[in-house]
């Protein structure tokens, strides 16, 4: 008898269905805020600098590079966000912690609404740093609650559908905003948001009672673990140490924001090289588009199946073999159509199969681990991996002068990739032997 190529594709049991809709619902609205967020923080911080630059010191900066102290900045927010992340957890899991930071991110909503619309230097840094912290920390909690709700054998294939909630919101996100973009104004665009995250906690509320039923009486050892606890901003690095594959993921997620950074930064570089005013705006929204149209085909297509028949190693592989290529033709021409296609064979598969992949890693973990070393590793390893990346570009722009001299930070992205390539076999050779641990 054939097989039936949905359930190559998405391969969900009954009893399993109620929870993966919920996730999804919950994933496809976190990432459907995201994507509104990062043009419209981008565009703002961008445009604000296109004309004059920003003086740093006696230093000039053009508006891309001022950008890239804006991302170090961020790492100061991280540590700042594991260490709150850390010490909810202690007495908080799954919905609760979706409760407090989207009541957290409504205020901030509403205040930002009134100050966007003509913002200050003061505006405009802060909301950048807003938007980033806006998906640091509903993002780990998205998924701190998913890892923590199904089993490995269960995630391979959940995980698929989940995180095409995800690629979907990214493109929801994106073509509302290309298409209402000009009718509605950065306030209003914050109104929506503020609306999203109302539904979010709704979301959030329903699947935890689900999952609560299903776990009661199941957890108590572990619950009292997590609640004994030191400095909040030591616990994950500690767990992290103490693990050879702890470590192997820190390797990847570390390299791969390096080697995204320095992508990202180029793309960025390029728009503000080639196009002026509204357009870089419009520019941005465009190529966010085709990223996650792009995304939402490989999380549907090639995921789940990809996942379930070749391994978690195999999928991890995609996003890097992505980079070395654009990369690659990055060096070759460094031209407006080849900068715009950085992001999208970065994004493109990293908010799809390398996401959900690198989130199934955490699910033969304790619940320590998956709660206090992930969020060390998901906020301050991202943004320390993302703070020398930054430090590298504006070393190489600064000293070499001009458009041209962006080409050779892909010199650089290549060498990274090797180093991540070796780090994905291993951690892919690590999970199955923790797989088969736990399923025996």
């Amino acid at each position: 008898m054939a097989k039936n190529p949905l359930k190559q594709i998405l391969d969900i049991r009954r009893d399993e269905a109620p929870l993966a809709v919920l996730m999804f619902l919950y994933f496809f609205l976190v990432i459907t805020t995201f994507w509104i967020l990062k043009p419209l923080k981008k565009g703002l911080f961008i445009g604000f600098y296109d004309q004059t630059g920003f003086d740093l010191g006696s230093i000039h900066l053009t508006g891309s590079q001022a950008e890239l102290i804006a991302k170090v900045l961020n790492m100061g927010v991280a540590l700042v966000a594991v260490m709150t992340f850390t010490f909810l957890v202690r007495s908080f899991k799954r919905q609760q912690l979706t409760f407090i930071f989207s009541g957290f991110f409504v205020l901030c909503f509403v205040i930002y609404s009134f100050l966007v619309d003509a913002p200050s230097s003061w505006t405009v840094w802060t909301f950048y740093l807003f938007g980033d912290l806006y998906s640091t920390l509903m993002v780990a909690t998205f998924f701190a609650f998913l890892n923590d709700s199904v089993a490995p054998d269960a995630a391979k294939r959940l995980y698929g559908l989940i995180g095409l909630g995800g690629v979907s919101g990214g493109w929801f996100g994106t073509e509302a905003l290309s298409l209402k973009i000009n009718d509605l104004s950065l306030s209003e665009w914050l109104w929506v948001c503020l609306g999203i995250a109302a539904i979010i906690g709704l979301i959030a509320f329903v699947a935890g009672r689900l999952v609560d039923g299903r776990v009661a009486g199941k957890e108590v050892v572990e619950i009292e673990a997590v609640v004994e606890g030191g400095n909040p901003a030591l616990e994950g690095a500690k767990l992290v140490f103490r693990s050879s594959y702890l470590l192997s993921i820190v390797a990847i997620v570390g390299l791969y924001e390096m080697v995204s950074t320095i992508m990202d930064f180029q793309f960025s570089a390029t728009i503000e090289h080639y196009l002026d005013g509204s357009a870089i705006g419009v520019q941005f929204v465009r190529v966010y588009t085709l990223t996650n149209r792009v995304a939402f085909f490989i999380q549907l297509f090639l995921t789940s199946f990809i996942m379930t028949r070749f391994g978690v190693g195999v999928a991890l592989l995609f996003l890097p073999a992505a980079a070395l290529m654009g990369s690659v033709g990055f060096l070759i021409a460094p031209v407006l159509l080849v900068g715009s296609a950085l992001n999208t064979c970065d994004n493109g598969f990293s908010y799809s199969i390398n996401q959900s992949a690198k989130e199934v890693l955490y699910v033969p973990t304790t619940r320590d681990e998956k709660y206090k070393a992930k969020a060390f590793i998901d906020m301050f390893v991202q943004r320390f991996a993302k703070a020398l990346a930054v430090g590298l570009s504006l070393l190489i722009t600064l000293v070499f002068a001009g458009f041209q001299s962006l080409r050779w930070l892909s010199l650089v992205t290549v060498v990274i990739l090797v180093f991540w390539i070796v780090a994905v076999r291993y951690v892919g050779k690590h999970f199955g032997e923790l797989e088969e641990k736990q399923a025996a």
